[in-house]
């Protein structure tokens, strides 16, 4: 059985609502997620993740930890398991560990974190700590956080990648004033992933960026998807265009997640979020269809003459 978007998240809330997790996935009549491959290895991975930056804010306290706890149930129920954090985002790691153990997905989820230190032993001291706090063996992807001493954490990185305490390495920018320099970078180094920021609204990176990932063979996990919320509050009270249903797209969240995924160059997107109906809007972009090269310019363009 196929279900619609509408149907699905229908689902979704009333899963949310009466099933504890239990280690069965409360979506089982749901289509399969749609997964790209890993360019470097051919693993394949959902093409929506998870970010967090907001998750080490949120826990506060243990009533705080609820709705963190609900959106990671959803998360992996709906289809998901790549989750991204870092050290930089307060206490984020250690919650996000907690709470997988609690619920029993530490082996259920592809994990990339970040090293944003100076020097080989900060860097070291960092990794160190990230995989403690994940208590999964090897991580599945490190990143160097905005390129900051990009040569000694990569050259640590790989040794840890060939000792087997990592699965692949990468780097990130969420700076469109970054672009020429991760540009250098990723055509001199080897890389599985770059996590960069794009959008419907930002496309700077379809200048550069993404070709040189394809051409490489380097995965594209995108960041700021939304542009922390401004997208949003550029179609503030506009409806949704009516033949967004010919790709599936049930909200303004899944139009702009879509439009990312039907990049061919973009293997995932990580909207963050620390709300479960949200969890549940965003992860809607993993079903259905996609849209096409034509309509990938029409919404462009409907974008463009709301916002302006």
């Amino acid at each position: 059985m196929v279900l619609s978007r509408r149907e699905m998240l229908k689902m979704s809330a009333s899963a949310g609502a009466t099933v504890l997790w239990s280690g069965l996935p409360a979506f089982a009549q749901l289509p399969e997620a749609r997964r790209k491959p890993i360019p470097s290895s051919g693993e394949l991975i959902p093409t929506v993740g998870l970010g967090t930056r907001s998750f080490g804010v949120a826990a506060t306290s243990e009533e705080a930890k609820l709705p963190l706890t609900e959106v990671l149930r959803l998360f992996v129920e709906m289809g998901g398991t790549l989750i991204d954090t870092a050290p930089a985002y307060r206490d984020s790691e250690a919650t996000l560990g907690e709470l997988a153990v609690n619920l029993g997905i530490t082996h259920d989820v592809f994990w990339a974190t970040k090293v944003g230190a100076n020097g080989r032993e900060a860097g070291i001291a960092q990794m160190d700590m990230s995989m403690s706090r994940f208590l999964t063996g090897p991580i599945d992807l490190m990143q160097v956080h905005n390129l900051r001493d990009y040569e000694t954490q990569l050259a640590t990185m790989r040794e840890w990648k060939d000792a087997g305490r990592l699965r692949y390495v990468g780097i990130t920018t969420s700076s469109l004033r970054a672009y020429d320099r991760f540009y250098e970078v990723m055509m001199n180094e080897t890389l599985d992933f770059v996590q960069l920021n794009y959008s419907i609204g930002t496309r700077n990176a379809e200048e550069r960026l993404l070709s040189a990932a394809a051409d490489r063979g380097m995965a594209v996990m995108v960041n700021l998807p939304y542009q922390r919320a401004r997208l949003f509050e550029a179609v503030a009270g506009n409806e949704l265009p009516e033949w967004a249903a010919d790709f599936d797209c049930e909200s303004w969240g899944q139009f702009f997640l879509k439009y990312i995924l039907s990049h061919p160059a973009v293997t995932c997107v990580i909207p963050a979020t620390t709300k479960p109906h949200h969890l549940r809007d965003n992860m809607g972009a993993l079903y259905g269809r996609l849209p096409d090269e034509a309509t990938r310019a029409h919404m462009v363009k409907h974008f463009e003459a709301i916002a302006s």
